[in-house]
């Protein structure tokens, strides 16, 4: 059970009703955090378009799957966990990979950018900042602009996991991979 009232779309004010009925058609998430976000229409807007955006590209479905992994799994948050476990094996991620995510391993990723998303974002969680050879590698591999992609898909993530911690946003019971807590 969640800490706050999930508003039905019967009571939702015209502004509410809105974003919530674009999200909905456009495919985007409407339940988890954005339970939450719905009580500000533009927060929730805005959340819907960080979304999209880093979803367009440059990185790729797995890389920000990877990344939401390290990410929930750092923040111990349940829901966005089981989202993206559920996302990332639907797309073909390897369950052992989900796993060592889970476990707090380094998975044995064969793709180098994966590796350096994996990297990057655990480093992240773990010391709040890259470190000067973390960055130069990151840099080198990926080029400036992923590597801003990566970066805003780490923190735009954390906000994610924050909400769904907060108001203790929690997962359904038939959850392909539980988060080991």
């Amino acid at each position: 059970m969640t800490r706050i009232e999930i508003i039905d779309r019967a009571d939702m004010n015209a502004e509410q009703a809105k974003v919530h009925d674009v999200a909905k058609e456009n495919g985007g998430p409407v339940g988890g955090p954005f339970y939450a976000y719905i009580r500000i229409p533009e927060l929730f807007r805005a959340a819907q378009d960080m979304r999209d955006t880093l979803g367009a590209g440059p990185l790729t479905e797995r890389e920000r799957l990877i990344v939401f992994m390290v990410v929930a799994r750092h923040w111990n948050a349940r829901y966005p966990w089981f989202a993206q476990s559920r996302n990332a094996l639907k797309i073909g991620i390897e369950r052992d990979i989900v796993d060592a995510i889970n476990a707090n391993e380094v998975p044995d990723l064969a793709d180098e950018r994966e590796r350096m998303c994996h990297g990057v974002a655990r480093e992240l969680m773990e010391s709040n900042r890259l470190g000067d050879a973390t960055y130069a590698a990151a840099e080198a591999l990926m080029g400036t602009t992923d590597l801003v992609a990566l970066v805003a898909a780490s923190g735009q993530f954390v906000m994610t996991c924050c909400t769904a911690n907060a108001f203790e946003v929690d997962p359904p019971a038939d959850q392909p991979v539980p988060l080991n807590l």
